[in-house]
């Protein structure tokens, strides 16, 4: 792991490691990595300073072709080397400049995370927002899709899927783990041990700390590889690093790893549970003697979330396909409301941990398409807002919420039921956005066309396989 501070020390990195290639690394709109790959020989200190040029009109959601200008300024902080390429290559995560001003740029993911930062001491809340999201994946050994005027489908394929036990694999041995029972198994039935092992490894190798790794409920090689909690803006720098990694390490052995929230029909979807606390001092403010073990700041922040989660899940949730995961049945909180230990609440406090620097609560909503970046701090926004304005979050829900009575159940609020309906909601509920202009005017309506043209309506527009179930015969 490299310790990195200055911009002296990432050049005494380039010397000391024989390094050859320099890649910068941006994330984009929408939440992809991109990079720039410039030789070792050519790089000094005055990228740091002046940045690295590049045409911002090709990123998916920036700029327009008449003001296509953008620099790219490397965060010495962030380096390391790289464990995939063939050429020894050091990695830079870094942000965007004006070129003109020379100020961030307004849509710039890891810009507004951040501002989110300095937003939350300008407040005096607290200093330290600390996050540990539970990224889910799914290993598959094959992958196509395509639509077309003609045709729209999709095939994907694991050793593993349930839907092979009949399948003549010369010989096929058994042990698919069954529908919505893959939590946990041991080897035979779960075959990735060493696949995760060497992700967990790889990772560690990188700079990141991995907690713990397992299969998950689905079948089909569903994955989790939980890593470290880490203030905001480290710990979305992380995420998008595990991605890279976990994606890497699997195509490397021939299979592919896709973060997509529901990419199996009648089976669980991938979650991002995130782990959420405020911290002033040293000190966790979450820590108290209410309900769970929780402060009443912690209180207020858990009624911010729920308050503005229709909202929120515009940028926690940004898919049309993260809507095909929250539904009832499939241990998706699907539920608008808190509880201790109950998994089929919204927002769950865990009550396995004594220690007042782990209290915190876990919002559950939340799925790995989403732009980490955007996600933590439109999160940490709505929860500053109800710590400021003292949101009440209401009576807890310590019940199986999927097993309430129907009047009961009419009473609790609902996730939005589509990315259209998020949109919507974000459209109205936004304010509290605003504040510290960490999410600009300009940020909200771009992201909220983006999504509603590119992915809304392109969806909308084109005909589902089901439908010819549905109605070819009409």
């Amino acid at each position: 792991m490299l310790e990195c501070e200055s911009v002296q020390d990432v050049i005494d990195i380039v010397k000391r490691e024989s390094i050859e290639v320099v890649d910068l690394r941006f994330t984009d709109f929408i939440g992809l990595w991109q990079h720039i790959s410039i030789s070792a020989r050519e790089f000094n200190k005055d990228i740091f300073e002046n940045g690295l040029g590049f045409d911002g009109s090709s990123i998916r959601g920036w700029q327009s072709i008449h003001e296509s200008d953008m620099l790219i300024k490397p965060v010495p902080e962030t380096a390391f080397i790289d464990p995939f390429f063939k050429h020894k290559t050091l990695v830079l995560i870094c942000s965007i400049c004006d070129p003109v001003t020379g100020a961030d740029y307004s849509r710039d993911p890891r810009n507004i995370a951040g501002k989110a930062e300095k937003f939350l001491k300008s407040t005096g809340i607290g200093d330290t927002v600390f996050i540990g999201p539970e990224a889910e994946f799914f290993i598959f050994d094959d992958i196509r899709f395509d639509q077309n005027e003609k045709e729209g489908y999709y095939y994907v394929d694991s050793v593993e899927g349930r839907w092979n036990s009949g399948q003549d694999e010369k010989p096929n041995l058994g042990y698919k783990p069954r529908y919505k029972e893959g939590y946990f198994p041991v080897p035979p039935t779960d075959t990735y041990q060493d696949l995760r092992s060497e992700m967990m490894l790889t990772l560690e190798s990188s700079g990141l700390t991995a907690e713990v790794h397992h299969h998950e409920v689905a079948s089909a090689g569903q994955s989790e590889i939980s890593i470290k909690y880490a203030s905001l803006l480290q710990i979305a720098d992380n995420l998008m690093k595990y991605k890279y990694i976990v994606k890497n390490v699997a195509r490397k052995h021939g299979r592919t790893v896709t973060f997509m929230p529901k990419p199996l029909w009648n089976d669980n979807g991938s979650g991002m549970h995130v782990h959420f606390s405020i911290w002033k001092d040293n000190r966790n403010l979450f820590a108290g003697d209410g309900y769970g073990g929780l402060s009443e700041k912690a209180m207020y922040a858990v009624g911010g979330i729920l308050k503005h989660a229709p909202a929120l899940l515009a940028f926690t949730n940004p898919t049309t396909n993260s809507y095909k995961r929250l539904v009832p049945g499939f241990e998706a909180p699907v539920n608008l409301a808190y509880s201790r230990r109950n998994r089929s609440a919204s927002i769950r406090i865990p009550v396995c941990h004594a220690s007042e620097k782990a209290k915190r609560f876990e919002f559950r909503c939340p799925d790995p398409s989403c732009n980490p970046y955007l996600a933590f701090s439109a999160i940490l926004m709505a929860a500053v807002d109800g710590i400021v304005n003292k949101v009440d979050p209401g009576a807890p829900l310590d019940k199986d919420i999927y097993d309430l009575p129907p009047e009961e159940l009419n009473s609790v609020a609902q996730t939005p039921g589509s990315l259209k309906e998020a949109l919507k909601a974000l459209e109205k509920d936004h304010s509290f956005l605003l504040k510290g202009d960490v999410f600009t005017q300009d940020v909200l309506e771009h992201w909220i066309n983006y999504k509603m043209k590119r992915e809304v309506m392109a969806l909308d527009s084109r005909p589902h396989p089901w439908e010819f179930s549905l109605y070819y015969d009409i």
